[in-house]
């Protein structure tokens, strides 16, 4: 029997704690777009807001936010460092500004622009 059949079947007898059954329902499955993050913290917790910024509108919405724990921020830092190697590894290097961070906000799209 194989590794992966006997973890199935020690996790459906309880027997393995290590795995966890993870369920995708497929309105989750389609997920949210975002060209925006805000992250804020505090002693006990991460917040990273994800928002949708479109081209000539001058608010936008969070589109989802997501709460971290200090060590789970971390965790989440070092798989996201993994997975950027292993894609500039595949596709080539991921190019930013020079500055290494985004336009400023309000980002401009070419759209419409305000007149003052």
């Amino acid at each position: 029997m194989s590794d992966q059949q006997n973890n199935n079947s020690n996790n459906e007898e309880g027997g393995n704690r290590n795995q966890i059954n993870i369920h995708l329902s497929e309105e989750v499955a389609q997920g949210i777009y975002s060209n925006l993050a805000v992250i804020n913290h505090s002693s006990s917790e991460f917040i990273l807001d994800f928002i949708r910024v479109m081209p000539g509108v001058h608010k936008a919405d969070v589109k989802s936010r997501v709460i971290l724990t200090p060590e789970h921020a971390k965790r989440f830092l070092n798989a996201l460092q993994d997975n950027i190697q292993k894609y500039e590894e595949m596709y080539g290097e991921i190019q930013v500004d020079k500055k290494g961070k985004g336009p400023d906000i309000p980002m401009n799209f070419g759209g419409p622009t305000a007149q003052a």
